[in-house]
């Protein structure tokens, strides 16, 4: 079975992958003996999984796999953006997060709250070449914190054609809509062309 690599120590992201990859082996971090720090200096999502994955695949040489995502709200310019992990400083909680974002977009008629989850996916292949994409799940941003599913601003976000937060859905059913899951399928016939 070939093995593909995932950038990434998050259980539950590598299962959610290993899902849609059922031919693969899928592996994280840990497997293949990786502690390092990436420096995520990038200016897009697209620039920040290309570091992440080109780190991984130089240390192991195998094809892998990396993502980067993060939260667009359109009335704070496109922030948190590629910070999304880092706005308010990696201390402060999502509850903090999320309320603060709920407050900068007080007043705000529902046709001004839209918000963008997005996730930029990149491949390195077994030629070491790189294939990026990208997947974007429009929706809008809450004027609660609601949900007890989920991680990050899934409490204050809902989907276009949804009336609750993401972090109110079951795992399967966030994971049919997810900024991952539209970037991964995008993605799935590029890894299965190379690892066939």
């Amino acid at each position: 079975m070939k093995k593909l690599v995932i950038a990434s120590g998050n259980a539950h992201k590598i299962n959610e992958i290993s899902a849609m990859l059922p031919d693969f082996e899928v592996i994280g971090l840990k497997d293949i003996g990786f502690d390092h720090d990436i420096e995520e200096n990038g200016t897009t999502f697209e620039e920040n999984a290309l570091i992440k994955a080109k780190a991984v695949y130089d240390f192991c040489a195998i094809p892998t796999l990396a993502d980067d995502s993060g939260l667009c709200v359109d009335a704070m310019d496109g922030k948190p953006g590629i910070y999304s992990a880092r706005f308010m400083g990696h201390d402060t909680s999502y509850t903090q997060k999320n309320q603060a974002i709920i407050e900068a977009l007080d007043g705000l008629d529902h046709e001004k709250r839209g918000a963008q989850f997005v996730c930029a996916m990149a491949y390195i292949d077994t030629h070491g070449k790189d294939h990026v994409v990208k997947g974007v799940l429009n929706g809008y941003i809450n004027t609660t914190i609601e949900g007890e599913h989920g991680f990050g601003y899934d409490p204050i976000f809902v989907p276009y054609g949804y009336d609750h937060s993401i972090a109110m859905m079951d795992e399967s059913d966030k994971n049919k809509i997810s900024h991952r899951h539209l970037a991964l399928e995008k993605m799935v016939s590029i890894i299965e062309t190379d690892l066939d």
